[in-house]
């Protein structure tokens, strides 16, 4: 009989295993994880339906003063100005007090959207499979297991195509200052390598986060791009402020990018925002 092939990042079902825990937090970031469990749970009191830590702090990946700490909120009822006030507030707080992270973003959003049949294979997949329970309630629970297939792929990373106008009127507003343009650099690299993974994922069979791994499996599909992917994963952890990255970026791999998804898994379903 064959041996079973089990991917990475894949249970023995073939589902995406849950990343992250608190266990993996390094020692470094406790302190900051521990703040921001008691700040948001002050900031939003009954509001809070729950709050998700993401990225490399769950996994245990985190540099100490080069890695941003990210937050997902879920909130009963949809959020307003003045919640977004003060998870801002929040993010402030946070990032001037400790000098181990580099940066903090929180999402946030309500309950029933991250719920919803229309996020259930974008942001209900995200909050089972890359979020870490940080306190309060957690949604997994109502949420079904997934599989790495195109619909997956389709709902997460297909909108790039609408993304490349927002991201040229972004690059425009930076201006001509290297220092504003390098958290652009590493948001856009991260993000069309993101993208190209997922572009392979139904055909590779597997999930991981790690940028490096996704740029190799991109180019083991699309090796005449490979390098390409390969340097934005480089530049997603060491951004420079060069323009002509950008510039590349949203004259040709991203379009490239966006027409090849296109193509494989079609177009995500619009959403109002």
């Amino acid at each position: 009989m064959a041996e079973t092939v089990h991917r990475p990042g894949l249970d023995a079902r073939g589902h995406i295993r849950r990343e992250g825990s608190l266990a993996r937090v390094p020692h470094a970031f406790r302190p900051v994880v521990a703040a921001a469990r008691e700040r948001l749970t002050a900031a939003f009191g009954t509001r809070l339906n729950g709050a998700y830590l993401y990225g490399s702090v769950p996994r245990g990946t985190a540099r100490v003063g080069r890695g941003d700490l990210d937050l997902l909120v879920s909130l009963h009822g949809e959020p307003t100005a003045r919640d977004r006030d003060a998870v801002r507030a929040v993010e402030e707080r946070l990032d001037g007090t400790y000098p181990q992270i580099d940066g903090v973003g929180a999402l946030l959003y309500s309950r029933e959207r991250l719920l919803s049949e229309r996020e259930r294979h974008d942001l209900g997949w995200f909050v089972a499979c890359l979020c870490t329970p940080l306190c309060g309630e957690d949604l997994a629970g109502s949420l079904p297991r997934y599989r790495p297939d195109s619909l997956l792929a389709r709902e997460t990373n297909g909108d790039l195509a609408l993304l490349l106008p927002r991201w040229r009127e972004r690059i425009a507003a930076a201006g001509g200052g290297e220092e504003a343009r390098r958290p652009l650099v590493r948001f856009m690299s991260r993000h069309l390598v993101r993208t190209g993974f997922t572009l392979v994922m139904p055909r590779w069979n597997g999930w991981t986060s790690d940028l490096d791994e996704m740029a190799e499996a991109f180019g083991a599909y699309y090796p005449q791009r490979a390098a390409r992917l390969r340097t934005a994963a480089a530049l997603g952890r060491e951004p420079v402020g060069d323009p002509a990255v950008l510039a590349s970026y949203v004259d040709d791999l991203g379009p490239w990018l966006a027409g090849e998804y296109a193509r494989v898994h079609g177009v995500k379903t619009p959403r109002p925002d």
